[in-house]
């Protein structure tokens, strides 16, 4: 019974956090204030190295003015050649007031210094610092007071970017190793988001197939229980079925002998004694008591035979209204509840009277007498959502009886065991606890469901469900008139067959009292036999369960061939399958349930000869 587990689908994905997208975005800024610091201090550290070198221009500017002034070219050599201690510095000149080459360092060419610097240039003009390529020309004018002498250049080389790199490198390592950090951190916290992310989607669908199991493991127990409590019932409905077709067949004898004293004591004209007629009278009764015992037994294990036809359940409730007021007294009110349009159900008249029956003593023994009971009816459905945890219950369009009482309700466990046969809450005496069985029985074998709804202190609503009569089924004929046992006519004879002696000598004698020509048989073989050699046998009343072979459906079915208006009545103490399928009475078969009386058996062998007659169709 177990089921594969459902596909369970990922939920949607939650938006991903802006964390990851917060730490790149920092990495990326991280890294632009690194290289804008950088290139802030490259940019101040050459403020500083033009600022200091402007100051020295000057200095040296003030010092050449006295050298100049006197145009003391070996003295103006000397103060330029003090720069040579300073690496930045490439050359130097000094430059009259005209223009021309003064003095220089180094002395000797090459010198990137040109032999004439104009007035006009623009480094003299701005009176700072120019570029020339790779070149850095610094400017400081030579005065005497404020008559200008000259100009004063240094040449300094710009700075390479090895040098740049060298000195800004180490800042520029550590903001990329930071904004490496960060992204990669920024990398690894979006990893472990996905990662979080997939956890808790794969913790969902676990937790999904968890709930999953639970209610499979759940829908499976509650299975489980339904099916042993079916094979628990069928077992007993076996074993109840097979007891019940050998008391039918010994029921038949003693009820038989005994109707059998009193006819044959009436017959000699004294009858029997007040004393006699007591003790028998008193057998008889209890015989009939074992015989309604047996039926419920077969009721329960579902192998009655049933001879359903249409039912309209609200006639039906209607017409049962006075024989639940005599039964459950003036101290219980009855209310009916008729739903309109109340479809119709095909089920044995009958046994359905004696299930409501039943269910009304059992409400009036919950009741103690006292309370209310309610007979309600409707249309229904029974989807598939609830017919998936019942057991043997099929999908479609039911006739609900519900029958609701006021009494003192059950409890789980009794609630559980209510179908059981021989169950019972009453005291001993008061009931076989065979009842509610019966009407379990009944319902399952007419296709139908029962449900039971209790509560302690609260009542309890039993619940039948019968199919729906969809196709159109012609309805039974009338009631018959039974006050008086019919007799034989003239020349009308019966073939008896059965195994059993006691059963079949007393048959034979009750239809020989009928005045009917009798022949016997034990077994098929012996009835086909007499059938070919007696042509007057216009009847065929045979058991369905004969040795030999051949059963009493195999021996009709064999006697037809010759004489195909032979008429037929089955007797049986058991529902054989040979006669009877899914619980009910193949169509044109007829049949007396073991044990019959001489009055039930005589009318039912009246009404099929006489049909016979009227038809004009002679065996």
């Amino acid at each position: 019974m177990s089921r594969s587990l459902p596909r369970f689908r990922m939920r949607r994905r939650r938006a991903r956090p802006a964390a990851p997208i917060v730490a790149l975005i920092a990495a990326v800024a991280l890294l632009v204030a690194g290289i804008a610091l950088a290139v802030y201090i490259d940019h101040a550290y050459e403020r500083q190295r033009i600022g200091d070198l402007i100051a020295q221009a000057h200095i040296l500017a003030a010092t050449e003015t006295a050298a100049l002034a006197f145009s003391d070219r070996h003295a103006a050599e000397e103060y330029l050649d003090a720069l040579g201690a300073n690496p930045q510095i490439r050359a130097a000149g000094l430059y009259s007031k005209a223009g021309a080459l003064f003095a220089s360092f180094p002395h000797l060419p090459p010198t990137s210094l040109p032999r004439t610097y104009p007035v006009s240039h623009p480094a003299l003009q701005r009176g700072h610092t120019t570029r020339d390529g790779s070149l850095l020309d610094i400017t400081a004018p030579v005065r005497q007071g404020d008559v200008p002498l000259g100009y004063l250049i240094l040449q300094v080389p710009t700075e390479p970017l090895a040098a740049r790199v060298q000195r800004d490198g180490a800042i520029l390592l550590l903001v990329a190793m930071a904004a490496l950090m960060v992204g990669a951190l920024s990398v690894a916290q979006a990893a472990l988001y996905r990662a979080n992310t997939a956890l808790a989607a794969r913790a969902q669908e676990l937790a999904a197939a968890n709930r999953s199991l639970e209610e499979q493991i759940a829908q499976r127990e509650e299975m489980e229980a339904i099916l042993r409590q079916t094979q628990k019932m069928e077992a007993i409905g076996q074993l109840t079925g097979g007891i019940a077709h050998d008391f039918n067949n010994l029921l038949q004898v003693v009820l038989g002998s005994l109707e059998r004293l009193r006819v044959r004591a009436a017959r000699a004209g004294d009858g029997l004694s007040p004393d006699l007629d007591r003790w028998v009278d008193a057998a008889m009764q209890g015989g009939r008591r074992a015989a309604t015992l047996t039926q419920q037994l077969l009721a329960f294990s579902r192998r009655q035979p049933l001879a359903p036809k249409p039912i309209s359940v609200n006639k039906l409730v209607a017409g049962m209204s006075d024989l639940l007021a005599r039964t459950l007294g003036e101290s219980i009110r009855i209310e009916t509840v008729l739903a309109g349009g109340l479809w119709r159900v095909l089920a044995d008249e009958n046994q359905l009277e004696n299930t409501l029956l039943n269910l009304a003593v059992n409400a009036r023994d919950a009741m103690d007498g006292h309370g209310s009971l309610t007979i309600e009816t409707a249309n229904a459905f029974l989807d598939e959502a609830y017919t998936r945890g019942e057991q043997d219950v099929n999908t479609g369009q039911y006739v609900v009886i519900a029958v609701t009482d006021t009494g003192s309700g059950m409890p789980p466990e009794v609630l559980a065991k209510v179908f059981e046969p021989f169950f019972t809450t009453k005291e001993m005496g008061r009931g076989t606890g065979l009842g509610l069985s019966q009407v379990y029985g009944f319902v399952k074998q007419s296709g139908g469901h029962i449900k039971l709804y209790s509560e302690p202190g609260e009542g309890t609503t039993v619940k039948i469900y019968l199919p729906r009569l969809l196709a159109t089924v012609a309805d039974g004929g009338g009631t018959l008139d039974r006050s008086d046992v019919p007799q034989g006519r003239e020349g009308e004879c019966i073939l008896v067959v059965e195994d059993e002696d006691n059963v079949r000598a007393l048959t034979v004698e009750i239809l020989r009292d009928l005045g009917y020509g009798v022949l016997q048989a034990a077994d098929g073989h012996a009835a086909l036999a007499l059938l070919e050699t007696e042509p007057g046998v216009q009847l065929l009343f045979t058991d369905v369960g004969l040795p030999g072979g051949m059963n009493g459906r195999q021996l009709v079915d064999i006697a037809m061939r010759s004489r195909p208006h032979l008429k037929v009545l089955f007797t049986t103490g058991y529902a054989r399958n040979a006669i009877i399928h899914h619980g009910r009475l193949d169509p044109g078969v007829e049949l007396i349930s073991k044990p019959f009386s001489a009055k039930d058996l005589g009318h039912r062998i009246r009404t099929l000869l006489d049909e016979s007659a009227a038809s004009g169709k002679q065996p």
